[in-house]
């Protein structure tokens, strides 16, 4: 088999939200198709793949540099020798010859976006969804038959008050979520304290409710608000300072005594090494939130979890950033520990397939071949039209 096309293009997921550190009035995404000579129910099988929320399209990147080395690569040295199938590891190795190390910033995001799309087609071409593919892979055969998920929203917005906010979350239960998560650095301290204990108010304890600060504060102001946030026990408090601060997130362990979340902006393995080696994070009870599709994909995803074992960290610790089916589908197939939910937002990339619904904050997946983006009819719009030309 062969890689027969490789399209890219850029989709706005604007909106008129903010954390504390940026707005979404220009965010973009990237959106691609790898389309194969596999015949399948009559069509040749295309991987779809897209990058998540937070990080701009990254097209440049891919047109120049990735999808020329997939294309002009012999179409044997891509596939498995044993199956004769596209292998997403060359597929990888191959994205990345002659890349230096470090500098993962962009470079991170189209080798993700373009991974996803291989690990798609594979799929699709074995006719399994991805999570299942995942399991009989590295799980013996067992897959998580339902993920936990929480509704991340609570994000600045011109006009919402208070009373917005708490509508929001009741929104949310709605729906069937349990746990909340809110943004906090966007406001006076005792402003946001106001906003976390009216959610808390909603959600029925602090234990449902977690906070996220979006790497704004700087070591007094991340000690500042641990000391507020203590007696609160909140589910996490995320993201303190910048993310490759890990001194600072070692200096907030002794301030914080429950549990704290980082990771959506590390975007390599060794990145995440440093973070468990020297961020002072705690495997009995903090959070990580590697996002494939932001950290060179899947194949690399698989490194780091290897990592955290060797480190002593159980997979039940990493709940991806993105709130997309593909951070499902791994959190599913590799034993995650649940995975992030944006309801509403970042349309149509996030979410998972129509008509699934939240269950007690828990969500099944579809048994659809490949990632599941066929399930959800404006993502898949979308695709098809690039796909076609």
């Amino acid at each position: 088999m062969r890689i027969t096309s490789i399209r890219e293009t850029a989709a706005p997921i604007s909106s008129q939200i903010a954390n504390a550190y940026i707005d979404f009035s220009k965010m973009t995404c990237s959106l691609v198709a790898v389309t194969t000579d596999v015949i399948r129910d009559g069509r040749p099988v295309t991987g779809f793949g897209f990058s998540s929320n937070g990080r701009y399209a990254a097209g440049a990147i891919m047109r120049d540099r990735m999808i020329p080395r997939l294309l002009e690569a012999a179409p044997e040295s891509l596939l498995d020798p044993e199956s004769g199938l596209i292998d997403p590891f060359r597929c990888w190795d191959r994205m990345m010859v002659n890349e230096k190390p470090g500098g993962h910033g962009e470079r991170s995001v189209a080798v993700g976006t373009l991974d996803m799309a291989v690990w798609d087609a594979l799929a699709k071409i074995e006719g399994v969804p991805l999570w299942r593919l995942l399991a009989d892979r590295y799980k013996g055969g067992v897959a998580d038959d339902s993920v936990w998920v929480y509704a991340a929203g609570g994000y600045y917005h011109p006009g919402k008050g208070i009373d917005g906010l708490v509508d929001e979350v009741k929104s949310y239960q709605d729906m069937g979520y349990v746990d909340f998560k809110l943004k906090i650095g966007g406001a006076p301290l005792p402003e946001d304290m106001q906003r976390i204990e009216a959610v808390i108010g909603v959600a029925g304890s602090g234990a449902h409710v977690a906070v996220d600060a979006n790497g704004r504060f700087d070591r007094a102001t991340a000690i500042a608000y641990a000391s507020a946030l203590e007696s609160l026990g909140l589910l996490w408090y995320e993201e303190a300072g910048d993310p490759l601060d890990y001194a600072l997130q070692a200096e907030l362990a002794p301030h914080y005594r429950h549990a704290m979340a980082t990771g959506e902006n590390l975007f390599s393995t060794i990145d995440a090494t440093n973070l468990i080696r020297y961020g002072g994070m705690r495997p009995d009870r903090d959070w990580l939130q590697f996002d494939c599709a932001l950290s060179y994909g899947l194949c690399e995803y698989t490194r780091t979890l290897a990592m955290l074992d060797a480190h002593g960290w159980s997979s039940r610790r990493v709940v991806p950033h993105g709130g997309h089916q593909m951070s499902l589908n791994i959190a599913a197939g590799l034993h995650l520990g649940g995975n992030e939910s944006y309801p509403g937002i970042f349309q149509p990339f996030g979410g998972f397939a129509d008509g699934i619904r939240v269950e007690a904050g828990r969500v099944k997946l579809p048994e659809t071949p490949g990632i599941g983006i066929e399930t959800k009819a404006g993502l898949y719009a979308l695709c098809r039209e690039l796909a076609a030309g």
